[in-house]
């Protein structure tokens, strides 16, 4: 299967954007290497801005850029760009609605042996928390490419959140992407999987195993937390009764909490949440740290096993 990091799908498709486009500004933190953004710095050297380690100073000069009429994408690892420069991120972008893209890499536990340090499992639940701000999670490089052009036409800021390791190709270049509408990507009668990022894949994975056993399971990929698609999410909780949420981030504030959200408010059914449980991360490969945090296949099926038994 072909796979390609979430973060180097992203370098590249700034790169394309950035020919079509010459409002287009990008800014990094002195980590442009790893958040590809180098790639934006060779093409196009007068629209690129390297703020130094200065996460807040760079989510203030975008501002400043932004209201002026450019667009601006900036970088940073995610434990950063959300954590450090929140107040900024708060006060200075979002609080103005400006149009600043902040497209952050590294994020999750599949940073790996760097630790919890740098591993930001909170990230979702703080963007997700400040008005005006959308969020979005690709599960694969080609959705990558298609968020970046769909938020460009956006207004407003917007967090996209990446990752480092490379991660299975899951769409074509000709599929459909809409910020604020999930994708059905398998239709089952049983339960449903409701999933972003790297976990779109797991939960596709998942449902191989199900239906051998006979348990036909509904796989949507929720790349949008904000504004998250409640349509789809009361339409299966209706056709299933049944709904298990998938992330890697914590339990709190993330997609799930999002899900139930819409679930206990439109359509009550039973809901698991699997992802961090309410702590940090810690340093090991990032195969070792799903399989130890529960972020597998196996949990997966196992948490699907119960939730039809005791439906």
């Amino acid at each position: 299967m072909e796979t390609q990091a979430t973060r180097d799908a992203y370098g590249k498709a700034l790169v394309e954007l950035g020919r079509l486009h010459e409002d287009i500004v990008v800014l990094d933190a002195d980590l442009s290497k790893s958040t590809k953004t180098a790639e934006f710095a060779r093409a196009f050297p007068e629209r690129f801005f390297n703020a130094g380690i200065a996460e807040q100073n760079m989510m203030g000069m975008a501002a400043g850029l932004a209201a002026a009429g450019k667009k601006v994408f900036a970088s940073s690892f995610a434990v950063f760009a959300t954590g450090r420069a929140f107040e900024q991120v708060r006060n200075s972008i979002a609080y103005g609605n400006l149009n600043v893209k902040i497209c952050a890499t590294h994020s999750g536990i599949t940073v790996g042996e760097d630790g919890g340090s740098h591993q930001s499992v909170e990230d979702i639940a703080l963007m997700r928390s400040i008005p005006n701000m959308c969020v979005v999670v690709p599960a694969d490089g080609p959705s990558v490419r298609k968020a970046l052009f769909s938020l460009y036409a956006r207004e407003g800021p917007a967090y996209l959140r990446l990752g480092r390791p490379s991660v299975p190709v899951i769409y074509g270049e000709d599929s459909d992407f809409e910020v604020g509408k999930g994708i059905e990507l398998k239709n089952g009668r049983d339960a449903s999987l409701i999933a972003c990022g790297i976990m779109v894949n797991e939960a596709l994975r998942a449902a191989e195993v199900l239906a051998a056993e006979g348990i036909d399971v509904s796989v949507i990929d929720m790349h949008t937390i904000k504004p998250i698609d409640k349509g789809l999410i009361v339409k299966k909780a209706r056709e299933t009764g049944a709904i298990l949420c998938l992330e890697e981030h914590t339990v709190l504030g993330g997609l799930g909490s999002a899900v139930c959200e819409v679930v206990c408010e439109y359509c009550p059914v039973p809901v698991r949440r699997i992802g961090l449980n309410d702590v940090f991360g810690q340093s090991g490969s990032p195969d070792e740290l799903l399989q130890h945090y529960g972020l597998t296949v196996d949990h997966i099926v196992q948490n699907i096993r119960s939730l039809v038994k005791n439906r």
